[in-house]
């Protein structure tokens, strides 16, 4: 039976992996409470490695990525190595690639990587040093994803919806923009595919179907049972906006297009949930929790 080990305790893609994977004999260990030259890697056939820093407190110190993303990655790899771990899987991120360039081609699996943010260059450092410690023995899968959603999602996909719940009348109506999503059980499929082939490589996983900012509200509105009217800002707006506030408008207004096809046809995978399933589950999750605080 196939163990794996998930080192990053508690956090949002860990709990939903224990939650659908096909794989049950899952342990997680805390690299807070656990050094990684302390860790029993006995019995462990892979390595899913979800340790990291996303959202860093601005109190915090930039390093801070470079030290967990980068270094604590690599430690945690090396003694792995060491314990005779088969494959390592890590979830990096497509913020490794940069900023998404108006009207270009789709990036995929190959596409050259020039991280703009700490976030990025300490993820896309990590993966370099990974490919480095690989060897026959010993294989690295590199899960390149966009922002996953689904149960107990926290962050910006929350707050959108928060938003979307609480305000009827919102500016996102006509956004042109296309931005490439994945859905948290889709996500485990992918990693539930590589454990099983254990293919040496970069993957990208991910919906099969981009969305609008104005898509995904309306989805979210539908599911939230919520009735909203939606305007469009004024383009002046709107380039004003990713002037002064770059991330912000740029995760609501921009495009970000990824094509994943030689991920599907090397693993042989096709994500069983469309993003509309996705959301809908990930709102019924969302209400659930909501009326059971209530009740409580």
């Amino acid at each position: 039976m196939t163990e794996v080990l998930i080192t990053g305790a508690n956090s949002f893609i860990g709990i939903n992996f224990i939650r659908f994977s096909k794989y049950r004999n899952v342990k997680e260990i805390s690299l807070l409470e656990t050094a990684p030259e302390n860790i029993d890697f006995r019995d462990v056939d892979v390595v899913l490695h979800l340790a990291a820093i996303v959202h860093q407190p601005r109190s915090s110190h930039r390093d801070d990525y470079y030290k967990v993303n980068r270094d604590l990655c690599k430690e945690v790899a090396n003694h792995a190595k060491l314990s005779g771990v088969k494959n390592f899987v890590f979830l990096s991120t497509v913020k490794v690639y940069g900023k998404f360039i108006p009207d270009s081609d789709p990036w995929n699996e190959s596409t050259a990587c020039y991280p703009d943010d700490d976030y990025g260059k300490s993820k896309y450092e990590a993966e370099l040093a990974l490919k480095k410690l690989e060897d026959s023995d010993f294989i690295v899968s590199v899960i390149r994803t966009p922002i996953v959603y689904g149960p107990g999602v926290k962050a910006n996909i929350l707050r959108l919806i928060k938003l979307v719940e609480k305000f009827p009348i919102l500016p996102f109506g006509k956004v042109s923009n296309r931005r490439n999503y994945t859905y948290v059980e889709n996500l485990v499929g992918f990693i539930d595919r590589i454990i099983e082939v254990r293919p040496s490589g970069t993957f990208i996983a991910m919906d099969d179907t981009a969305l609008s900012t104005t898509d995904l509200v309306l989805f979210l509105s539908k599911f939230l049972y919520r009735k909203i009217v939606l305007f469009k800002l004024p383009d002046l707006f709107v380039r004003t906006g990713v002037t002064l506030y770059p991330g912000f408008f740029d995760r609501l207004y921009g495009s970000f297009i990824l094509d994943n096809s030689k991920t599907k046809e090397l693993l042989n995978y096709k994500p069983p949930f469309s993003p509309e399933e996705g959301l809908k589950r990930t709102i019924s999750f969302y209400l659930e929790s909501k009326d059971q605080k209530n009740f409580s």
